[in-house]
């Protein structure tokens, strides 16, 4: 883990500054919130506001993000209005709040706006529970989050949008084998009965406290599909808080709320959340615990008690979404892995498929947006495999076959990032045996997806000129592919 984040790569420094935005944002939010006279509750929730912004807005366009940006307050001051006025009905709040948690996940059918809309909306309502919101509040708050998501809006779209020097990411569709609308449902139902089991169960732990333990079940089925992400996510978030929770004796405690020394402490955690929650989700709830343990300090309400009943609550909510995965609707891993191995290989076929064209002098064939997507893919391949090649998973032979396809899935995609770039030079051979050899790859994806067997063609020598080169290799990754991929595991394709 602490290798993961120290030494993945940064292209372009784009989670360095991706940190630092964040900080500079939140940092104007909650200076003009002081400037309003806003109280600590007013600049807590604007510092929210912005860090929400900033953090979940993901559309793929600049364009796309300012419009989800705008309709953020749209649907969080509604929700603040509920939390506040149900303040002094716990039943009717209770119930609010499981129907804001089912909405959020089942929003996600609508893409990266849908997610981002219902994390904003879930949000604020926890963060009224996290202050104890009132009715009386309501203006204060109201300004708070306007300003904020003004501010991070500022930041993100005028001082610093570096985005729009970079390519719009490719972004594949879920694949149509699970269909995203079952899942979301499904994942909505879960995710509302799990926060169901971690309200009561945290409600009995603790009477003021009890909504740590419906964040810790919102908050593990984010960015989540199947019962295994699910089921290591919460791992993860459970780690996360324990050295966070270490930390936070180490580094909070001591500094008994002092203003000063917790905003520059608070700074190096927006800094470590932003930073790190691409790599490490557990690397990323340690900064969050932290951060949440200066909060606290402020408050005045900080001491080791109170961070042993964090642990508490995260525990009955890593439970509460544990349970919901494996007993009601479960999503299994092989399915979701299925799915998007299909895909993958479905990507490698068309990008065969294009550089022949290329290859026999097609002006209008460009195969390079789809290594793009392809990247892509193996991402989620990668994220959907997890739970099979962690390292607490006991079925050894299960995690061996996962890491092989995935070792395999790597090499089709070196051989295809080459073919591609050999495709791209004007000079390029337009000799026969390419095209030949681009047919066989084609039929060799069409074999393996149908479970019939691959015939590997080495006709190519060792010197063979690059194109055919790759091509070899991809035939013969492709071939390999076929042994884990056949061996039965309870889904029609996936063998890990």
């Amino acid at each position: 883990m602490l290798k993961r984040v120290f030494t993945a790569p940064d292209p372009g420094r784009t989670r360095l500054r991706f940190g630092a935005r964040a900080v500079l944002g939140i940092a104007l939010a909650v200076t003009l919130c002081g400037l309003a006279g806003h109280s600590l509750a007013g600049a807590v929730t604007g510092g929210l506001a912005a860090l929400l912004a900033l953090f979940t807005v993901t559309d793929a366009t600049v364009r796309g993000q300012a419009v989800t940006t705008a309709l953020l307050p749209a649907v969080g001051l509604p929700v603040l209005t509920a939390a506040a006025g149900l303040h002094d009905h716990p039943v009717a709040r209770d119930l609010t709040f499981l129907a804001v948690v089912g909405a959020g996940v089942y929003a996600r059918r609508w893409g990266p706006r849908g997610h981002s809309l219902g994390v904003f909306a879930f949000m604020t309502f926890f963060v009224a529970q996290f202050l104890h919101a009132t009715t009386d509040q309501l203006p204060q708050l109201y300004v708070a989050v306007l300003l904020s998501v003004l501010a991070a809006a500022a930041v993100r779209f005028g001082l610093w949008c570096y985005e729009r020097r970079l390519p719009p990411p490719a972004v594949p569709a879920p694949p149509g084998g699970t269909g995203l609308a079952r899942v979301t449902t499904r994942q909505a139902i879960q995710a509302t009965a799990g926060a169901g089991f971690a309200l009561v169960v945290g409600q009995l732990v603790s009477g003021q406290r009890w909504y740590w333990a419906v964040g810790a079940t919102w908050w593990i089925f984010v960015n989540t599909t199947s019962r295994g992400e699910t089921l290591v996510r919460g791992f993860r978030r459970l780690l996360g808080t324990v050295i966070g929770i270490a930390l936070g004796l180490l580094v909070a405690v001591p500094v008994h709320g002092d203003p000063a020394v917790t905003a520059a402490l608070a700074a190096v955690c927006v800094f470590g959340i932003f930073y790190t929650a691409a790599v490490s989700y557990t690397w990323m709830m340690l900064w969050v615990t932290l951060l949440a343990g200066l909060l606290y300090g402020l408050l005045g309400v900080l001491g080791p008690g109170l961070l042993a009943l964090r642990l508490a609550e995260t525990g009955v909510g890593t439970l509460g979404a544990a349970l919901a995965v494996i007993l009601v609707l479960p999503v299994t891993t092989h399915s979701v892995t299925d799915a998007w191995i299909r895909r993958a290989l479905g990507c490698v076929h068309a990008c065969a498929v294009e550089t022949a064209r290329r290859l026999a002098g097609a002006a209008d064939a460009d195969p390079a947006p789809r290594v793009a997507e392809l990247e892509q893919l193996l991402a989620r391949v990668r994220l959907s495999v997890a739970p099979l090649v962690h390292p607490l998973n006991p079925m050894l032979g299960r995690k061996r076959r996962a890491r092989h396809v995935l070792a395999l899935l790597d090499d089709c995609a070196r051989e295809v990032r080459g073919l591609v770039a050999v495709a791209a030079d004007p000079e390029a051979s337009h000799d026969a045996r390419l095209a030949v050899a681009c047919g066989r790859v084609e039929a060799a994806v069409e074999a393996l997806t149908e479970g019939r067997d691959i015939a590997v063609h080495a006709d190519g020598s060792p010197d063979a000129e690059p194109a055919l080169a790759h091509l070899h290799g991809l035939e013969r990754a492709l071939s390999e592919l076929a042994r884990p991929l056949r061996t039965p595991s309870g889904s029609p394709l996936v063998g890990a």
